[in-house]
């Protein structure tokens, strides 16, 4: 404690210290991190104590099945598939890092946590090779221990584990007689795939055609392992959802919810990052489908009489949840949001009796309206005119402005929803069905009908001709 109160004072000449208590040094040897041996590296991924342990396994059934694909597609013979993961990325010109989530590809095909790997697997014999930057010393004072190649290849499960700066040398000995790399557009962002670069590359001949819709289709059906972490990315969630349902009352921010959503998950779960943003909105925010955006925070009181729409998800080694509950403020419905929600309820079940492998999920969506625009009609929201009229009219659409439902998995709208799919279907409401696909098993895909009531919409629709002959002569 002496020699701490020395070194103190010597370091704090010359600065001014203003302090309105005395400073306390706790003394104790220092404990050095060392890095851990074979025998201590995981072959799986464990949050914590409690938290789900995901087996490498799950990514090697992950790059075999693409291999099987590939080979059963004729993929010439000695190919190889590389692949690059997420860059650290700093927030627009300043040295703050962005906090790192991987790429989805390379994810799915290694499950790699950190930044700048790049990767490789040989087609015919589904042998993995990963190459890790190279970093210097100094790394370990700032990040913590440097980790060495046989770290990473039983870490990961992976054949072998070079440097990316011996990316041009392993790959050379390969001597691929193609190297299988991915580019291709996301059919929801509209965005291209990075395509994956490296000093070199053109000295192999390279293929950018085949790999983007083969991988994308083994994405859209889950194994068995990758059930298992859906699962419990949902069981989380769903207890974080009946927390926040427990703390909102008349008088409660919306964005108390919010907060106790990524509590209740990363405390109980491990879940560090939701799958998307978290939509917490109150009285006429829950007719704004994406409401918690920047510019509009999830910031308003919530009112006595209000309902309560949260849509909120976690997620565990990528994999995404993807919930959506409504419920009144004051803990009892009115009459008037007792049959809205009943109405979107009797929609979500007759899907989900409905749906099976064969079936068509646009008719699934069709089938969604349908309901609602029935119970309408008994309800009389909308009047001069059969079931069939108003949906000739898209009166659906109104209500129900987006899709059904969309893919889940390691991102919140899944990739393959249009790989060997018929067209999106130009009509209201439904052209934004992320899928027009016939359900197979092993699909994940989740089911929300929605009756929303926004101004924007109904505003159209008391203009529209076609749609005014049918709906309810005044507004209510």
């Amino acid at each position: 404690a002496e020699y701490g109160k020395q070194w103190y004072q010597r370091r704090v000449r010359g600065l001014f210290l203003i302090a309105s208590h005395p400073t306390v040094f706790h003394c104790r040897p220092s404990h050095r991190r060392r890095m851990p041996n074979s025998e201590d590296v995981p072959d799986y991924f464990q949050m914590g104590p409690g938290t789900l342990k995901i087996p490498n396994s799950l990514y090697k059934e992950n790059r075999k099945r693409v291999c099987d694909a590939l080979i059963s597609a004729n993929t010439p013979r000695g190919s190889v598939m590389f692949f690059q993961g997420g860059a650290q990325l700093q927030q627009y010109d300043t040295d703050r890092d962005i906090e790192f989530q991987q790429e989805s590809y390379f994810m799915w095909l290694f499950g790699v946590m950190e930044s700048d790997f790049y990767g490789a697997v040989d087609v015919d014999t589904a042998q993995s090779i990963l190459f890790m930057p190279r970093l210097p010393s100094s790394y370990a004072v700032w990040m913590g221990a440097l980790k060495t190649p046989d770290y990473f290849k039983k870490r990961y499960g992976v054949d072998n584990v070079y440097y990316t700066d011996e990316i041009m040398t392993i790959l050379g000995q390969l001597r691929p007689s193609a190297l299988l790399i991915m580019s291709g557009v996301n059919s929801d962002s509209k965005s291209e795939f990075t395509v994956p670069s490296f000093e070199g590359m053109d000295s192999f001949k390279i293929d950018t055609s085949t790999l983007y819709n083969i991988i994308a289709e083994c994405r859209v059906i889950k194994s068995d392992e990758e059930m298992k972490v859906m699962r419990y990315s949902s069981q989380v969630s769903c207890e974080a959802h009946r927390e926040v349902m427990k703390l909102m009352r008349p008088g409660r921010m919306e964005y108390e919810g919010e907060a106790t959503f990524k509590h209740y998950t990363y405390m109980k779960g491990g879940m560090r990052f939701t799958g998307y943003t978290c939509i917490c909105a109150s009285g006429e925010n829950a007719a704004v489908l994406h409401y918690g955006h920047a510019g509009e925070p999830n910031d308003k009181r919530v009112n006595d009489g209000d309902m309560l729409l949260f849509d909120m998800g976690a997620e565990y080694a990528g994999y995404t949840a993807d919930i959506t509950v409504s419920f009144p403020a004051s803990g009892k419905f009115t009459e008037s949001q007792k049959f809205v929600y009943n109405t979107c309820l009797k929609a979500n079940k007759a899907v989900q009796k409905a749906m099976r492998p064969g079936i068509s999920w646009p008719d699934m969506h069709r089938l969604a309206e349908r309901v609602i625009v029935e119970e309408f009609l008994k309800q009389g929201l909308l009047v001069n005119g059969t079931v069939d009229q108003m949906l000739d009219a898209h009166m659906g659409a109104i209500f129900m402005p987006h899709g059904l439902g969309h893919f889940i998995g390691l991102d919140v709208h899944d990739v393959g929803g249009y790989v060997n799919a018929p067209e999106r279907i130009d009509e209201p409401g439904i052209r934004y069905l992320r899928t027009t696909r016939t359900l197979q098993k092993g699909m994940v895909i989740t089911v929300e009908p929605g009756v929303y009531f926004g101004d924007a919409l109904l505003d159209n629709a008391y203009a529209n001709p076609d749609q005014a002959k049918v709906q309810v002569a005044t507004r209510r």
